[in-house]
C-alpha cells in the first residue's frame, strides 16, 4: 500500500491519497480506484487571505498553486480544515468544491465548521465538526469504513482524530491524526468483484447520530484491533496482529459483517498482514505530551507505528505574547514528535514565504531551518522532504 502526498500550494494545502497494495483496472462503477481514499487538507488556492481587516493581517501567495481550481483535482473523500483562520479555511477556495457531491465530506475544527456552515454553500449534513480526541472516548475518533475488495475480503478503515492544544488563546495549535488500513481480497487474490452498489465512501461513523449523514447504510462493527506491547519510547514496535474468526460480505446493499478476535499473534495465511499507514498533520505544531496518549493508545492498537508521515513546519515563527506568542513551532517544536514516533518521513508544511502585511506581523521573528538542519536534528532514520508546488511524494509500506 502507499501514500501519495501532493503539495498543492506553497504553503500547507496537500492532497493525501491512500491506496491498497492491489491494483485494479478502472471500473465504470467507481469514481476512484477500489480501496483508495483521499484527503484534501486546508485548501487555499487563489486570492488573498484576510484576517478581520487588511490592517491586521493580509497574506498572499508568492508562488501560484499547481491548479487554478479545485475542480481540476480528483474529487476527495474528505476535505479536512484544521482551523478557522482564512489561510486554512479559505472561503473563496472552498466554494470551488461541488456542493452537491455525494462523495465528499467536510471535517473541520469546530470554529471552522461553524464558519463553513454559515457560507450556506454545502449540504449541512456533509459538514462535520471534529470532536476533541480523548483516549477515554472511543466516539472521539471519526471512522470511515472501506468495503472489501472482493467477497470474503476484509474491510478497510480510515480514522481521523483531532487533538487541540490546551489553553491556546490564538487557536493555531493542534494536531490531526489520520490512519489508513486498506481493504483486502479473499485469499490474497487480485481479481476484483465489480459491484455498482458499493463505493469507498459508503460508511462514515463517528458514533454520534448528529454527525452521520442520513442516507448512509448501517455502520459495520468496529474494525479489527491489534494488540501491542509497543512503547513510544522503544526503538521498534512489537505487535500482535488480530485474526478473523469469520466474515461475510454481501454486495446486494454493501452490507458487511465481520467478527474478529485477537487470540493469535500470527494471522492465517489467507489474511494479508498489511500494517496501517499513519499521518500526523500539525502545521503550527503542538508539544509531544499532547499527542502521547493518542500515539500510545490509538496508533499502537492500530499497528500504525512507526509513523508514516509527519507534516509539520520547519521554520519557527514567534510573535510577542500580546500578539499570540508562538505562531509556528518549527523544527524545535517538531523534533520530539518525529523522534518519539520514529517518523519515516517529515514533510515541511506552512513554510511558504508569503507576502504578509498588517499589524499582527510587524514584530514577528522567523528562524528558518534548512532540510540539512532538520535531518541532522531528527536523525538519519527519518526522510526529510521540502516539496515544491505540484510535487508528489510516494511513501510505501
Amino acid at each position: 500500500m502507499s501514500l501519495n502526498i501532493k503539495h498543492i500550494n506553497g504553503d500547507t494545502t496537500f492532497l493525501l491519497t491512500f491506496s491498497p497494495l492491489q491494483k485494479f483496472p478502472p471500473s465504470p462503477y467507481f469514481q476512484q480506484p477500489p480501496g483508495q481514499f483521499s484527503v484534501l487538507v486546508d485548501p487555499w488556492l487563489s486570492g488573498p487571505s484576510l484576517m478581520w481587516h487588511a490592517k491586521f493581517l493580509l497574506s498572499k501567495h508568492t508562488v501560484p498553486p499547481c491548479v487554478e481550481n479545485l475542480s481540476h483535482l480528483p474529487e476527495p473523500n474528505v476535505v479536512l480544515v484544521s482551523q478557522d483562520k482564512p489561510d486554512h479555511c479559505h472561503e473563496a477556495t472552498l466554494r470551488q468544491l461541488n456542493p452537491s457531491s455525494p462523495l465528499t465530506n467536510i471535517l473541520a475544527e469546530p470554529a471552522a465548521a461553524k464558519k463553513i456552515r454559515a457560507m450556506k454553500h454545502f449540504n449541512p449534513t456533509h459538514i462535520h465538526a471534529l470532536p476533541s480526541y480523548s483516549d477515554r472516548k472511543p466516539d472521539s475518533i471519526v471512522r470511515f469504513f472501506i468495503p472489501p475488495l472482493t467477497p470474503g475480503g476484509l474491510p478497510g478503515e480510515v480514522t481521523i482524530a483531532f487533538i487541540p492544544a490546551k489553553l491556546d488563546v490564538s487557536g493555531l495549535h493542534n494536531a490531526i491524526g489520520i490512519t489508513y488500513r486498506p481493504p483486502t481480497t479473499a485469499n490474497g487474490t487480485s481479481k476484483f468483484f465489480h459491484s455498482p452498489q458499493t463505493s469507498a465512501h459508503s460508511y462514515l461513523d463517528t458514533s454520534r447520530p448528529s454527525v452521520r449523514p442520513q442516507n448512509f447504510p448501517p455502520t459495520p462493527p468496529d474494525s479489527p484491533r491489534a494488540t501491542s506491547n509497543f512503547s513510544i519510547t522503544d526503538s521498534t514496535p512489537s505487535t500482535a496482529l488480530s485474526t478473523p474468526n469469520s466474515n461475510c460480505w454481501s454486495h446486494s446493499h454493501a452490507s458487511l459483517s465481520t467478527s474478529i478476535s485477537s487470540t493469535s499473534s500470527t494471522p492465517p495465511a489467507h489474511v494479508p498482514a498489511q500494517k496501517t499507514l499513519s499521518v500526523i498533520y500539525s502545521p503550527h505544531g503542538v508539544s509531544f505530551p499532547l499527542i502521547r496518549n493518542y500515539a500510545s493508545s490509538h496508533l499502537v492498537s492500530s499497528a500504525a507505528l512507526p509513523l508514516t508521515a509527519f507534516l509539520h513546519s520547519f521554520d519557527r515563527v514567534q510573535n510577542p505574547w500580546w500578539l499570540g506568542g508562538n505562531i509556528n513551532a518549527g523544527l524545535p517544536g517538531g523534533v520530539e514528535i518525529a523522534r518519539s514516533l520514529m517518523a519515516k518521513c517529515w514533510v515541511g508544511a506552512h513554510d511558504e514565504d508569503k507576502e504578509n502585511s498588517g499589524f499582527s506581523v510587524i514584530r514577528a521573528a522567523t528562524r528558518k531551518y534548512t532540510r540539512a538542519e532538520v535531518r541532522e536534528m531528527v536523525g538519519k532514520e527519518t526522510q526529510v522532504e521540502e516539496l515544491s508546488v505540484g510535487e508528489d511524494l510516494v511513501l510505501r509500506a
